[in-house]
């Protein structure tokens, strides 16, 4: 199959493996890998994909790849991964795959330099190219841009986020301090919102948005901090595996002995908010000495430090202290963050216990007295205060009583621990707001023009535990991953279809339910959590109740029993939920959801906050101070909705980004591992599905990435324009422009308000683009030299014009002069034809005579009377031709005295054959009569030709007649089944919804068992019975169990309905079959049932494998590979089978012979397609409903035939009903003119050696050929 040729088929490891193609299924193909010769298996024809001729070659762009699919795609990142090229575009996007160590040379200043203004396309992909696209597209259409760097935690986002920093500062930057502000507030900003998760050493547990500001000179001038959605539940708890924020850590192992000794600081093990998770710290070797020993925890000293190339918690604090010198942070300002850390660190130490008494409260530890101590110490905090605040609540009395009595009611161990806690959770905070907020300060600005945005928020995050915090952090990407469809699939479509371009559609998955279940007004999971959180005694239990109760038969949610992990199975309906991301199934735990949604911090801890002897603590809580009327409610716990904060935030960002342009890097995590050089292929391949990169692969097969409206082009170049240039009107201009630059056309095309660019045409489309007053008017200079020559030119071709006119000119006044010579000619023949003709009669007769004198020397007897009756005669004719010259005689006097000497030739004539001897007068007859059977003989030939000619007319108006009967019958037939259809087209829609529904779901289960074996590592923590299931065959198995066929549900259209028609009546289960077996009953068997079923399951699977290889076709196709002509597939698409009748077509039909002749291209659509190469006719022989024999015949080429068994992947595999050809006049042929055609081809030799190799298949063409031999 295919010659062989490798594809692309699904492996569940590596996500795509090599094979070639052995056999054709009924919705498979047989694949038999090239690494394991022997061993095949079933693939379903939408998991196979062509690979690339050589696939060991890499391109910087996908696009510029021959086949444009997921599995070339996925072997081109390997590739180039394997290769250290880390970056790779798919069009004007960056995929960017984490190489986990620092590759030599690649981000240097000298890289840095190397890429400013250089097109997309100029230089290997790299984020730089992407930071200084934005830039230029920033500067030209004075517009701010974003870019949304975006990827699963541990991608790489928050490196990359940091290059394009850098190269905007260091390369456009103002070269004043501002510049190195921006860029060194990175490591503060990390050190405080970064932490080690399972998946990533340096996870960012915030989202920032961070802008960069730009004066109209295009020059930094400031830049500006976005922070969202601090994990605050990591303050106190974390892990075995994971660490709590950077800074804690940092201090404790870089921190000064007398810093040390300040805040009290000891080994990580020794603090309770630290102890519960992983207490090592990032070190390399050499750092790892210099940490003192008495710093490390036991579990360090014992397994030794975490390694990672950018991490050095030690080097790391130091980075960190230079970089808040260089924002302006003063010594007294950096130690106030020091001591609000370590204070939150002592707060985490203290205990609490039981009194004992009646009263139910508790107590602090005795061990916990000097931790308070310095707790209060370093918050400047009264100590007997904190205590108070921490064992119980003051509630003011509203009614019974005195009013504004203080009753202090005793908190329990576990509130006393929620309210240390919660203490700990809003320090830290606003400690970060507060850090966020210096660093804006460090690089204010008045004003600025525009803004690039960098977004980096926490990527698609799926644990085996899962909490509020991964909920948020998942809603968001659900929201960017909607505005990337938006920006990139649906805007960029609907765009194409204004313009009228002619892109075809490309389907992506719309998230907007699962958008719509989290934030839907009343019924969406935050507003049902909201709504739990103002109840009297809220509870996770009833909140996950109500969700599930709320959302019964929503697809996107579903209860935790339904999982594929066992750990997750065991939850309660009350203790979760799951939601179906477009990243795949996540199971929530909604134990302390309703807690981490509230926000709003006791009346009581806060005003004890606000009450600090530091200015500084105060300052963090000043936003908080309690006004009079809250102070009525002093006892009572308020509330502040985290998730819907965060939400209007989420909105406030996308509006923010709908309203800049866009730039998209995609991070990509090769392994799970976090180790440098392993390529896990299905893994990244899930990756680049969900992040709608093979969407985007499918758009740009005809996309236009870049486009510029011809207006604004116009404008640009106007004040530069020499006034001749400025009449031109903007369109007109824009074409001067892309001529004079030589521009190929098939790189650009006009749309109707807008021009627009192929992909990788990103050089010339910013060359036009620049707006540099030197390139302008060197473009303009360009376009005047175009003009000229083109006017030149048009001068040229006027003057040829006004020759060719005045030569045709004198053409027709010559042909005027001789049409007159005609006309006169043939006048002056009219009037004297009659003696014309009769002169040419009496001349013929004179000739005659020269035979009767020959005939007198021949004469013994009566010489001299003969001699002188033919001197008679002849004197006679010279005196009527000279009466003929003469005079003017009618035709009648001329046949009257010719006929007189025709009369006495023959007289004389007769008297001499008398005298002739008996042997001449023999000689003389044999001879007339041979000239008599030549007569005759042509005219039985004549004859013979009047009568084929005759019948080829009466078979041809037979034929006509019979086309235009089986119209009529056919309409009748149309007529009769619109009532049908109309019924069917409403089952057919109910159908297709569903199918969609079950596609989608097919989908979301494939990724939601990628995503389970993502997180459980191995198959032996997966569901069993779904771990037996082979990762290739999933979707077909799945597709089994449908009512209708695999085939039609994929297709799913008008098909619909011949297939179940088709069912009814199916006799044979032939899906199993082989394609070979098929072939070999179709060439073998006597059985008319089966032979007929074999045959239309046979075409059946052509045409599902051809459809696949239309699908799959090269970027640069041009049809000339196409079976049949143009018009013919189009009809079979446009016009579906009708169903087949329960007796087969074959036996219906009584396997009619019909002979068909049609061109390649139409005469009126050569000029529309003039890149279609495929031109000439194609002549069809039908034996019964399928093709039997097939001529190609094209201009300066070697004509094709084919016949049917030997060549069917190259014949049309239509049956006569769907090629519409017995509808198209004039189409039908006579079989004498097809066998003429195929004699001429040498079709005859070709079907023999076919017969005799055992090739062909049993047709009435052999039939004939076998019986002739014989």
């Amino acid at each position: 199959m295919e010659d062989g040729k490798p594809v692309w088929a699904p492996h569940p490891a590596d996500g795509f493996q090599l094979g070639r193609i052995v056999d054709i299924g009924a919705d498979t193909l047989t694949i038999e890998p090239l690494n394991q010769k022997g061993r095949t298996f079933l693939a379903s024809m939408s998991q196979v994909f062509p690979a690339e001729e050589d696939v060991n070659k890499h391109m910087e762009d996908n696009c510029s790849l021959m086949y444009l699919n997921e599995a070339t795609l996925l072997n081109n990142v390997r590739l180039r991964y394997n290769k250290d090229h880390i970056y790779t575009y798919v069009a004007n996007i960056l995929i960017a795959v984490n190489p986990y160590y620092d590759i030599h040379k690649l981000y240097g200043l000298d890289a840095i330099k190397s890429y400013r203004g250089k097109s997309l396309g100029t230089l290997p992909p790299h984020v730089y190219a992407i930071a200084d696209k934005a830039y230029r597209d920033m500067k030209v259409l004075k517009m701010s841009q974003s870019i949304i760097v975006s990827g699963e935690s541990g991608a790489g986002k928050t490196e990359n986020t940091k290059f394009v920093l850098r190269y905007l500062t260091t390369t456009y930057g103002s070269g004043q301090d501002i510049d190195e502000r921006i860029v060194e507030a990175n490591p503060l900003l990390e050190a405080f919102g970064n932490a080690k998760t399972v998946r990533n050493n340096n996870s960012s547990r915030f989202g920032k948005f961070v802008e960069i500001h730009f004066n109209e000179k295009n020059a930094v001038v400031g830049g500006f901090v976005s922070h969202y959605l601090l994990e605050k539940s990591r303050i106190c708890m974390q892990s075995n595996d994971e660490r709590n924020y950077h800074i804690f850590y940092r201090l404790c192992a870089g921190a000064s002995e007398d810093i040390k000794k300040k805040l009290h600081l000891d080994s990580p093990d020794s603090f309770r908010y630290l102890n519960r998770g992983c207490t090592r710290y990032f070190a390399s070797k050499d750092a790892d000495k210099q940490i003192m020993q008495n710093r490390k925890s036991p579990e360090h000293l014992k397994a030794g430090a975490l390694k990672d190339p950018l991490l050095d918690d030690m080097g790391d604090f130091n980075r960190m202290c230079v970089a808040m010198k260089k924002i302006g942070l003063d010594d007294t300002e950096k130690l106030d963050l020091f001591r609000v850390v370590a204070g939150v660190l002592h707060l985490g130490n203290i205990d609490f216990e039981e009194t004992g008494s009646s009263s139910g409260g508790c107590v602090l530890k005795n061990q916990s007295g000097q931790t308070l101590e310095y707790c209060a110490d370093l918050l400047a905090l009264d100590q007997d205060d904190l205590r108070v605040s921490l064992t119980t609540r003051i509630m003011l009395t509203t009614a019974g009583g005195a009013k504004g009595t203080v009753i202090k009611v005793p908190l329990k161990v576990e509130q006393a621990n929620n309210a240390r806690d919660a203490l700990a959770k809003a320090v830290y905070s606003r400690l970060f707001d507060h850090v966020v907020k210096r660093v804006n300060q460090c690089f204010p600005f008045e004003t600025s023009s525009n803004f690039i945005g960098v977004l980096d928020i926490a990527g698609f995050e799926y644990f085996e535990h899962n909490s509020f915090e991964q909920f948020c952090i998942n809603y968001c990407n659900e929201k960017l991953q909607q505005f990337f469809n938006e920006r990139i699939l649906k805007e960029e479509q609907e765009l194409y279809q204004r313009e009228g371009l002619g892109v075809n559609e490309v389907h992506y998955v719309d998230n907007q339910d699962c958008i719509d279940l989290v934030e839907a007004k009343l019924v969406g999971v935050l507003d049902i959590l909201d709504e739990e959180n103002r109840l009297p005694q809220p509870s996770d239990q009833h909140f996950a109740l109500a969700v599930h109760s709320r959302h019964k038969d929503h697809f996107r949610l579903t209860v935790p029993r339904k999982s594929k992990l066992t750990i997750h199975r065991n939850l309660r309906d009350d203790e979760g939920f799951i939601i179906r991301h477009f990243a795949g199934a996540v199971c929530y735990e909604t134990i302390r959801f309703v807690e981490k949604n509230n926000d709003a911090l006791h009346m009581s801890l806060e005003s004890l906050m606000s009450e600090s002897k530091d200015r500084f603590v105060r300052e963090l809580f000043e936003t908080s101070i309690p006004n009079k009327d809250s102070k009525q409610k002093a006892g009572k716990l308020g509330f502040i909705s985290v998730g819907n904060k965060f939400k209007t935030q989420l909105n406030l960002l996308l509006e923010k980004l709908r309203s800049t342009g866009s730039s998209f890097i995609r991070c990509v995590k090769p392994n799970l591992k976090m180790v440098s050089h392993k390529f896990e292929g299905a893994l990244i391949l899930s990756q680049l599905q969900c992040s709608g990169m093979v969407s985007v692969l499918d758009l740009m097969q005809g996309g236009f990435p870049s486009r510029a409206p011809f207006h604004e082009l116009y404008n640009m170049y106007k004040q530069y324009m020499p006034d001749k240039l400025t009449r031109l009107n903007p369109r007109l201009f824009c074409k001067a422009l892309f001529k004079a630059l030589g521009l190929n056309d098939n790189d650009f095309k006009f749309g109707l308000t807008r021009v627009f660019f192929r992909p990788g045409k990103f050089a010339e489309f910013d060359q036009i683009m620049k707006s540099d007053p030197d390139h302008l008017a060197e473009l303009l200079q360009k376009v005047n030299q175009w003009l000229v020559c083109s006017r030149w030119k048009k001068i040229q071709w006027c003057s040829l014009s006004v020759i060719k006119l005045r030569n045709k000119m004198s053409y027709r006044a010559l042909a005027c002069i001789k049409i007159q010579k005609t006309v006169r000619m043939w006048l002056c023949k009219k009037k004297h034809k009659p003696r014309i003709d009769g002169m040419v009669k009496v001349r013929n007769l004179k000739k005659h005579m020269e035979r009767f004198n020959e005939v007198v020397s021949g004469l013994k007897e009566g010489k001299k009377e003969m001699a002188k009756q033919a001197q008679e005669l002849a004197a006679c004719i010279d005196a009527l031709l000279e009466k003929i010259k003469a005079t003017v005689m009618t035709w009648k006097m001329i046949d009257t005295e010719y006929k007189g000497l025709v009369k006495r030739s023959e007289q004389l004539l007769s008297s001499m054959q008398k005298k002739k001897q008996e042997e001449e007068e023999g000689e003389r007859l044999k001879h007339i009569e041979e000239e008599m059977d030549k007569e005759k003989k042509r005219r039985e030939k004549e004859e013979q030709r009047r009568k084929r000619e005759e019948e080829d007319r009466r078979l041809k108006s037979e034929m006509e007649l019979k086309r235009k009967q089986e119209e009529e019958d056919r309409k009748k037939r149309d007529e009769e089944e619109k009532v049908i259809q109309s019924e069917l087209d409403i089952q057919l829609a109910l159908e297709r919804s569903e199918q969609a529904k079950h596609t989608t779901v097919l989908e979301q289960e494939r990724r939601d068992r990628e995503l389970a074996m993502r997180i459980a590592q191995s198959e032996a923590e997966l569901i069993t019975e779904e771990g037996q299931m082979d990762a290739s065959l999933r979707s077909d198995e799945l597709l089994s169990d449908l009512p209708i066929s695999s085939s039609s549900a994929r297709a799913m259209g008008p098909q619909v309905q011949a297939t179940k028609a088709a069912a009814g009546v199916k006799k044979y289960d032939l899906s199993k079959w082989k394609y070979a077996e098929l072939r070999d009953v179709i060439n073998t068997s006597c059985d008319i049932d089966l032979l007929a079923a074999c045959r239309e399951e046979f075409h059946r699977r052509l045409k599902v494998y051809h459809a696949w290889k239309s699908k799959n076709k090269k970027r640069t196709d041009d049809g000339s590979d196409q079976r049949a002509p143009k018009s013919v597939t189009d009809y079979a698409e446009r016009n579906p089978a009708p169903p087949m009748a329960a007796q087969h077509p074959e036996v219906a039909m009584n396997r009619q012979q019909r002979y068909f002749r049609i061109p390649f291209i139409r005469p009126g659509d050569q000029y529309k397609e003039p890149q279609n190469k495929k031109k000439g006719w194609w002549y069809a022989h039908f034996d019964g409903p399928w093709i039997a024999r097939q001529i190609e015949l094209h201009p300066e080429k070697q004509p094709i035939v084919l016949v049917a068994g030997k060549d069917d992947m190259e014949m049309c595999e239509l049956s006569l009903e769907e090629t519409g050809l017995t509808r198209k006049r004039g189409a039908e042929i006579l079989p004498r003119q097809f066998e003429e055609i195929w004699e001429r081809c040498d079709g005859i030799q070709y079907l023999k050696k076919a017969i005799e190799n055992k090739q062909a298949r049993p047709t009435y063409a052999t039939a004939m050929l076998q019986s002739l031999l014989k």
